[in-house]
């Protein structure tokens, strides 16, 4: 049964189904579709299906004309409808894994994608969970439902795990130029995965178990939360020795050898940094280990806006106002640079607290044209020299390259640079005040 999945893959006949499609989904079912494989896209949103169906993208790194090539070419089709499961040889679960208040994985979009596989299970499936979750899921959670079809793990199906490795706005790395790792319940199930991302991708690792491919991507994410919590820690305490943090960093990242740079910011943004540390350490805390480093840097990364509505209460007391009443205008919402991705978005959380304060708020984001806060719609503010010139404080979260530093500054009364974004501005530095 493998050599005929295996045939079908290198022939390009397989057809490949994708659950979910998102910022994980549609990039690699539009890879998979331009590589010559049919695609059927599910999703339980009725909106997103209409959408794709038109051609047309609602993911940052992925253009409507893509999209609209491949469902002229009957390359791509999405759906609604578990059924067509049934028609697919492959599927890939690429289904949000949020963490709930208590910080608790919440696996309920996996277990449902996986009750769908299930329900139409066949001979000869190859079965991927892209999802990042913690160690153990796909051979505890997934495969005992899976073998509940009566089919057999390895010989009659395959199962195995790839972490996805998207980073939003990247133009340099995407999903096809990205190493790929994968970990299958078997040997078979391995190579057969292995095999599959090799149509699309030239690089694949692959690992001893899924488990140890669950913590791949575990380890990725956790080490970028720490060594952002460290420098925003840094930054902390520049704040308290009165130094210029970047100045700091710059200067440290000229050693060529053991330091590798990292900037502070507002906090952490996305679907990965802020939660994936927390997936691991729920993990450990059931076999009785408290993972010190991933708590610490959640702890200090998640009260960055704090500090941040903090630091504006300084500037403003400075300059003889308070909080309340006072106009701020908020440049950028976004969790990260160039993209219209708010989710975790420290800079939603500065809003909020400033809201509470009674500040009179604007915002700006190219990207982002409106947003919710006191259970209101709040709409993008075009940056005028007027708007800015009004503004008792103009407080940058996120540093988009489309905006012009140099009119920001000649234009505001007061700046709270969180990002370094205005680093290349020469004159009017004097009312530039960095985080």
């Amino acid at each position: 049964m493998l050599n005929n999945l295996i045939k079908k893959l290198k022939n390009r006949t397989a057809n490949v189904g994708i659950i979910g499609l998102g910022y994980v989904g549609l990039p690699l079912a539009v890879e998979f579709g331009e590589a010559g494989f049919n695609v059927i896209g599910f999703d339980i949103s009725n909106e997103k299906v209409e959408l794709i169906n038109s051609g047309k993208s609602d993911i940052d790194d992925i253009p409507d004309l893509r999209v609209e090539k491949l469902i002229k070419a009957n390359l791509l089709q999405a759906t609604i409808d578990p059924k067509l499961i049934q028609k697919v040889d492959t599927v890939s679960i690429c289904v949000p894994t949020p963490l709930s208040k208590t910080k608790d994985p919440d696996v309920s979009y996996i277990l449902a994608a996986v009750k769908w596989v299930k329900e139409h299970l066949h001979k000869e499936m190859l079965v991927i969970l892209e999802s990042t979750t913690y160690p153990g899921t796909t051979e505890d959670m997934i495969l005992p439902i899976l073998e509940e079809s009566g089919l057999k793990v390895g010989r009659d199906f395959y199962l195995a795990f790839s972490p996805e490795r998207v980073d939003p706005g990247n133009t340099r790395f995407t999903t096809k130029n990205t190493p790929r790792v994968v970990g299958g319940i078997t040997p078979n199930c391995t190579k057969a995965a292995k095999l599959f991302y090799e149509q699309i991708i030239s690089l694949i690792i692959p690992m001893s178990s899924t488990k140890a491919a669950e913590t791949v991507k575990l380890l990725e994410n956790t080490f970028r939360s720490v060594n952002i919590g460290l420098v925003n820690e840094v930054a902390l305490m520049c704040d308290r020795l009165d130094l210029n943090v970047w100045e700091i960093i710059d200067a440290a990242a000229t050693k060529p050898f053991g330091f590798m740079p990292f900037y502070p910011g507002p906090g952490l943004g996305g679907h990965c940094i802020p939660i994936d540390p927390h997936y691991l350490s729920w993990k450990l805390k059931s076999l009785n280990y408290y993972a010190r480093f991933i708590e610490l840097a959640g702890d200090v990364n998640s009260h960055m806006p704090e500090y941040v509505v903090e630091r504006i209460r300084r500037l403003l007391n400075e300059h003889g106002k308070s909080v309340k009443n006072s106009a701020i205008l908020i440049l950028g919402v976004a969790y990260k640079r160039d993209i219209k991705d708010t989710r975790e978005s420290p800079a939603l959380d500065v809003i909020e607290l400033l809201e509470r304060e009674g500040a009179s708020l604007h915002y700006n984001d190219p990207f982002v044209s409106d947003i919710k806060w006191n259970e209101s719609v709040h709409r993008s503010s075009k940056v005028t020299p007027a708007l800015l010139q009004k503004a008792d404080l103009t407080v940058i979260l996120t540093d988009h390259t489309s905006y012009n530093y140099q009119l920001i500054v000649e234009n505001s009364k007061l700046i709270f640079d969180t990002r370094n974004a205005t680093k290349k501005v020469v004159s009017g530095r004097d009312k530039i005040v960095l985080l």
